[in-house]
C-alpha cells in the first residue's frame, strides 16, 4: 500500500471517529440535562476535549497533504507528529484533573442517578468501541493514530469504568465507587499518555529511530559495501515515526568508483536499514 493510499486512509478513519464521538457527546450532554446527572454533564465535557483533539489529528493529516516549499523543503508531515505530542500533552491534563475531581468526590461524595447513568454509559462504551477499532484498523505506527487512539480508549474505559460504577450503586448505594474507578482510569491513560509524548518528543527532537542502531549501521555497510574505507559524521533522524532520514561521510578506497559506491550505498540504507532518504558525502580521504 503506497504511503499518499495510507494516508487518506488514516485521514478518513480520524474523521470518523470525531463523527461518532461527537455525536455521542451530544447524546450524553441532552441524557444528563434530562436525567439531572452532573457525572454525565461532566464526562459530556471530558468528550469535548477528546472531539477537539481529534480535530487535530484530523487537522494534521489535511496540513500534510500540502507539497514541500522553498520554506519547507521535508513538506508539512511532522505536523502529525507535533500533533501527537499536543495530545498527549492534553491526555495528561485530562487524567490529572479526573485525579483531582475524584478526591475531591471521594471526600464529598455526589449523588449519582444509576439508571440514567448504565444507559448512557453502555451507548457510550458500544460508540467508543466502533471509533477504536476503526482507528486500530489504520497504521498503528503512526503517532497521530495512536494518539487520537488513546483519546478514545480513555473514554472507552471511562465508560466501562462508569457501567461498573452503576451497577455497584444500584446494588449497594456505594456512591465512592465512582470516583475510585475514575481515579485507575486516569492512571492508565496517563501511562499511555506519557509513551505517546516520550516518542514524538523524540521525533521533534530529531533523535536517532528507536529501530537504527547507529553503530551495527555503520559496519554493516563498510562490510557489505566494496570500495568504503570508513563512514563518518553519520546523522540518524525521522520526519515522522515511519520516515528516517540520514546524512553521513563515506571515504572511497584507493580505485574506487564514486557512482557506483553511491548506488550501492543507497540501495544498502534502503534495501537492509529501511532508509530510503539519505544525503551521503563523498570524500577521497577523511576531512575532520
Amino acid at each position: 500500500m503506497s504511503h499518499d493510499h495510507t494516508h487518506r486512509a488514516n485521514r478518513t478513519r480520524v474523521l470518523w471517529a470525531l463523527i461518532i464521538t461527537a455525536g455521542f457527546m451530544v447524546t450524553e450532554a441532552v441524557g444528563g440535562l434530562l436525567a439531572g446527572s452532573l457525572a454525565l454533564l461532566a464526562d459530556a465535557g471530558h468528550m469535548l476535549t477528546d472531539c477537539v483533539s481529534l480535530a487535530l489529528a484530523w487537522f494534521a493529516f489535511r496540513i500534510a497533504d500540502r507539497k514541500p516549499d522553498l520554506q519547507r523543503s521535508y513538506g508539512y508531515d511532522r505536523f502529525q507528529v507535533l500533533a501527537a505530542f499536543v495530545n498527549g500533552l492534553s491526555l495528561f491534563v485530562i487524567a490529572i484533573w479526573i485525579t483531582i475531581e475524584a478526591v475531591g468526590r471521594i471526600r464529598e461524595p455526589v449523588h449519582v442517578l444509576a439508571t440514567p447513568m448504565l444507559v448512557i454509559a453502555v451507548l457510550g462504551l458500544i460508540a467508543n468501541i466502533v471509533s477504536f477499532w476503526i482507528l486500530q484498523s489504520g497504521d498503528r505506527k503512526n503517532l497521530n493514530i495512536r494518539g487520537a487512539a488513546l483519546h478514545v480508549l480513555g473514554d472507552m474505559l471511562g465508560s466501562l469504568a462508569a457501567i461498573i460504577a452503576a451497577v455497584v450503586i444500584m446494588a449497594t448505594g456505594w456512591m465512592p465507587i465512582d470516583p475510585i474507578l475514575s481515579i485507575v482510569v486516569a492512571l492508565l491513560v496517563l501511562r499511555a499518555a506519557w509513551t505517546i509524548i516520550r516518542k514524538s518528543g523524540h521525533i521533534l527532537l530529531e533523535g536517532t529511530p528507536e529501530n537504527v542502531d547507529p553503530k551495527h549501521l555503520v559496519e554493516t555497510l563498510q562490510r557489505e559495501v566494496p570500495g568504503v574505507k570508513d563512514i563518518h559524521h553519520v546523522h540518524i533522524w525521522s520526519l515522522t515515526g515511519d520516515r528516517p532520514v540520514l546524512t553521513m561521510h563515506a571515504v572511497l578506497a584507493d580505485g574506487a568508483d564514486g557512482d557506483t559506491v553511491l548506488k550501492e550505498l543507497q540501495a544498502a540504507l534502503a534495501k537492509n536499514h529501511g532508509i530510503a532518504h539519505a544525503t551521503i558525502q563523498l570524500e577521497s580521504q577523511r576531512l575532520d
